[in-house]
């Protein structure tokens, strides 16, 4: 049985010195690492043993009885957060590693939302027993109260013979058969765990165990419990299907990591992507940055791959639809700064690269000015994109000022038209322009008869408008949550070419947004702070001079609680002042919240500049012919002049 595990934690809470022990205990690997002596097994780059912090996700195989194990140690900093979310789609399992001095972190409430909305069965491990000050209780209540009343604490270790009575009843408590057969004292062991692993994959129960780490105490007993907690059910008869979830390169030679979900895959296996067909020349098997080569893997397994360059991540191989969509998305830019020999060009191959491993970077070229712009979550993370790229491609790079990542979309309802004739091309193209639920992006809906235009040309319009972010008229950031509906349209049977519907598509966007009512965006945090009472004024002012708002606050006997809503403009360095008057007692947890209208939209219009007349990238105008020449309509005068009529 192959079963993938990840550890994940807030940053040092020890999860990747409890990954070593997992390793070192199942004989995976000879001798245990330490952080603090930069010489673990997972965190194998050398940026993160300079840093002490684990910046990929990487992976160990570990073998328990007749069962295969890969363990995933995933990043802990929230810059890295996306690397952690690719590695979570893949997991069968996972386990929370908490601290029992510092309690429930605030990136370790984001893992836990992330993990309930992919649906991983989870496990705790209250760490750090050995320190002073650990709490454990005082853990397991927050656990209960924050993240969920069915986390049971294992209180003594589970055999395949042996369940506690205190176990035995909290599993009684939560169902009938198993009632009635302990209060009849006829309920056993087995009954017992076969019900905990069914509540276990249901996300009913979450069981929580201690121990040190550092000081490996717990952790063979943990072990020891493992397989009678973890179970996979995986079709390997089906066709191959596999979700990529990590890209790599080795030298010049790209690796594609990969979970295959059903089926078997052999070398030389092939795999078309649009009009590529491509060959598996090579199947490596992964243990830190060791590898063994293998003939086939089966579903189930974690693997990588060479000869397959065109998937992305999160492609499923083998299967037609389109991949779901990330939730953890930066919300800032920064501009590229190089001034070495290399050509711009050049440089943007590299970022192009990096983009391939690190696909929420979303690498941008602006023609025009020439230049590379790259999303990010943080500063943390362009330190180390400044490290990466002076030693693996001795590029010494800097970066401007990071800064907000915007958003437009439009408030009314409104008729798009494009045209585009310039001689010996056509295309005209009609699109209905709606606002869409907010956080739902942009959609697209045909109600374009066949009869008007080809379903070839229908497909491609909706193409062109989804192969790239469109500008938006206040500021040039991205417009979404528009929903679009394909008119009508119309081509010529001789002139029409390639690119012409791209050109009346994205006239016919650009027209819309001209008449609509548009709408500046901005990205917000889901905040959640906690602190002692005395703060819960200095608290509340704080956020509403963040132009954040908040919930009815929670009072405890010692503490306050107080969630709500902030832009991360406002927000974003608002954890160092939080630590500073709270004399580090506080805990602020923040998760993105999608985007909202913009609270200074003025200022934020007037700060960028952007003057939609001279984007060289889209005109509002459409192009008609007469007299074999091309002349310009205006998009007030653009309707009138349409051949089409809706």
């Amino acid at each position: 049985m192959h079963i993938t595990i990840g550890v994940l934690a807030h940053v040092d809470a020890g999860k990747t010195t409890f990954s070593e022990q997992l390793l070192f205990h199942t004989n995976s690997i000879q001798a245990r690492g330490r952080v603090d002596h930069q010489d673990t097994f997972l965190d194998n780059h050398e940026l993160e043993r300079q840093r002490g912090i684990t910046i990929f996700a990487e992976q160990g195989r570990m073998s328990i009885g007749n069962d295969t194990y890969t363990l995933i140690d995933t990043p802990g900093h929230v810059d890295f957060s996306p690397e952690m979310e690719r590695a979570i789609r893949v997991m069968d399992y996972a386990i929370i590693i908490v601290s029992a001095v510092e309690g429930l972190q605030g990136h370790t409430e984001t893992v836990w939302q992330l993990l309930r909305q992919y649906h991983v069965p989870t496990f705790f491990f209250i760490n750090k027993i050995d320190r002073e000050g650990a709490d454990v209780e005082a853990v397991m209540a927050q656990l209960q109260k924050d993240c969920s009343e069915d986390v049971l604490f294992v209180d003594e270790p589970l055999r395949s013979d042996y369940v506690s009575n205190h176990m035995m009843e909290w599993l009684a408590e939560r169902d009938e058969q198993l009632l009635d057969a302990f209060l009849n004292e006829k309920l056993d062991s087995s009954s017992c765990l076969t019900h905990l692993h069914t509540m276990i994959k249901q996300e009913k129960a979450f069981l929580c165990f201690t121990g040190s780490a550092l000081k490996d105490i717990g952790i063979k007993e943990f072990l020891a419990q493992l397989p009678l907690l973890t179970k996979t059910q995986y079709n390997n008869k089906a066709p191959f299907q596999g979700e990529v979830f990590k890209i790599r390169h080795d030298g010049h030679q790209r690796l594609t990591f990969i979970k295959a979900l059903q089926g078997t895959l052999h070398v030389r296996d092939e795999f078309s992507f649009g009009e590529v067909t491509e060959k598996v020349t090579e199947i490596r098997l992964y243990n830190g940055s060791r590898y063994v080569t293998t003939q086939e893997v089966e579903a189930g397994e974690i693997f990588a791959v060479k000869g397959i360059s065109q998937a992305n991540i999160g492609d499923i191989i083998g299967y037609s639809g389109n991949p779901q969509p990330y939730e953890l998305v930066p919300t800032l830019q920064a501009k590229v700064q190089y001034e070495g020999d290399q050509h711009i060009k050049e440089v943007l191959k590299i970022f192009r690269t990096l983009e391939a491993e690190e696909p929420s970077l979303r690498v941008l070229w602006h023609e025009k000015f020439q230049e590379i712009h790259v999303h990010i979550m943080g500063i943390i993370q362009l330190e180390v994109l400044i490290e990466v790229l002076h030693e693996r491609f001795s590029l010494d790079i800097s970066f401007s000022e990071p800064q907000i990542l915007y958003m437009e979309t439009i408030a009314t309802t409104v008729t798009g038209y494009g045209h585009f004739e310039p001689l010996k091309h056509y295309a005209e193209v009609h699109l209905l322009m709606e606002p869409n639920t907010r956080g739902t992006g942009n959609t697209f809906v045909n109600a374009c008869h066949a009869d008007d235009l080809s379903v070839g040309h229908q497909r491609l319009i909706e193409k062109h408008l989804f192969e790239r972010d469109h500008h938006g008229l206040l500021t040039g950031f991205p417009v979404t949550d528009i929903r679009f509906t394909l008119l009508t349209g119309r081509a010529h049977i001789k002139h029409t070419d390639g690119g012409d519907f791209r050109e009346a598509a994205f006239r016919a966007l650009r027209q819309g947004l001209e008449q609509a009512e548009n709408v500046l965006l901005e990205p917000y945090y889901r905040f959640k702070l906690k602190a002692p009472n005395d703060f819960i004024g200095r608290m509340m002012t704080d956020i509403q001079q963040a132009a954040g708002t908040f919930d009815a606050p929670t009072l405890t006997e010692n503490d306050a609680i107080l969630t709500g809503r902030a832009p991360v403009a406002t927000f974003m360095s608002y954890s160092t002042t939080f630590a500073a008057y709270t004399n580090g007692k506080g805990v602020l947890s923040l998760q993105f919240d999608g985007y909202d209208v913009c609270h200074n939209k003025e200022d934020i219009i007037t700060q960028i500049g952007y003057d939609k007349n001279a984007d060289p990238e889209y005109s509002s105008s459409s192009i008609f012919c007469a007299k074999g020449k091309g002349y310009s309509v205006p998009w007030q005068e653009a309707q009138a002049a349409m051949h089409c009529i809706d």
